[in-house]
């Protein structure tokens, strides 16, 4: 592709890549902690966890803890773990709710069974896909984080990674790698008309299968465009789906405002859910 030489992952291993330098810059920018906010409001939707009742979450690729403050502010404890100590410096320094661990999810998640009721994670798990030392076979990094946090989950719990898939050849890898280690689940496409708006999240079921949820977007719907890709004993090839972009679109704003009235959150009739308008809170 002639854009992956812009890619984050493709620049340097995550450690180098988020130094002190851009570690402040990640944590101070205002555009990327509203799309973070968006990403691990979304996330923690999809785990469909139970009504008013505080869990304990997994935070995979925590980074400076811009994805924690929406779980602690939803009412969820949680644990971070990131293998960049500049970005866990600046989470320490924000001085974030959770608890923070050093660690590369490629060799594993160092909790005990069970621990668990769910895990998100955001903009993190491709990296995986790349052998940044001699030593490192993507295949195997890959099966030893899901084996080991397949592990830490309780069961039935659910797991789900924003992604920012490189090609479908990606997208099997890692999905036959989350097999391999027991887990269910599939791929669920927020937007996929947009080429702006679009958003993967891989939702992975530990344990129990359950019933994978759609992805927003009514106009796909209507046009008869799958939004999800689910695979259970059989890896699922991924179309590459293109359109016109629907984000801010009155449907877009309707979806936003019933995801916040679920969430027991008042919304009023007339509000705009706009990056122009809102800023989150921290």
């Amino acid at each position: 592709m002639s854009s992956s030489c812009r890619r984050p992952e493709h620049m340097a291993p995550p450690e180098v890549f988020y130094n002190e330098d851009e570690a402040k810059k990640y944590s101070q920018n205002s555009r990327i902690i509203e799309i973070q906010s968006q990403m691990s409001e979304r996330a923690v939707e999809l785990l469909s966890l139970p009504d008013d009742q505080p869990c304990y979450l997994l935070d995979v690729g925590c980074g400076s803890g811009l994805s924690g403050d929406y779980l602690s502010e939803v009412g969820h404890y949680w644990v971070g773990v990131d293998i960049s100590t500049a970005m866990l410096d600046v989470a320490l320094r924000r001085e974030v709710e959770g608890d923070l661990v050093l660690g590369d999810m490629g060799q594993g998640m160092p909790f005990r069974p069970g621990m668990f009721d769910g895990c998100i994670s955001i903009s993190a798990l491709q990296w995986l896909c790349n052998a940044d030392k001699k030593t490192h076979s993507p295949p195997k990094r890959l099966y030893r984080f899901f084996s080991t946090l397949y592990s830490a989950l309780a069961r039935g719990a659910r797991a789900v990674f924003q992604i920012y898939p490189e090609n479908s050849e990606q997208l099997e890898l890692i999905t036959a790698q989350a097999m391999k280690a027991g887990f269910t689940g599939g791929l669920v496409v927020d937007y996929p008309n947009s080429s702006k708006a679009k958003k993967f999240f891989l939702c992975l079921f530990a344990g129990v299968s359950g019933v994978l949820p759609k992805g927003l977007d009514s106009e796909a719907t209507d046009r008869g465009v799958s939004t999800q890709a689910q695979f259970t004993s059989q890896r699922s090839r991924f179309k590459n789906m293109k359109g016109k972009s629907v984000k801010k679109s009155k449907d877009w704003i309707m979806e936003k405002k019933e995801r916040r009235r679920r969430q027991g959150k008042d919304v009023r009739a007339d509000t705009k859910y706009t990056g122009r308008h809102r800023r989150p809170h921290f």
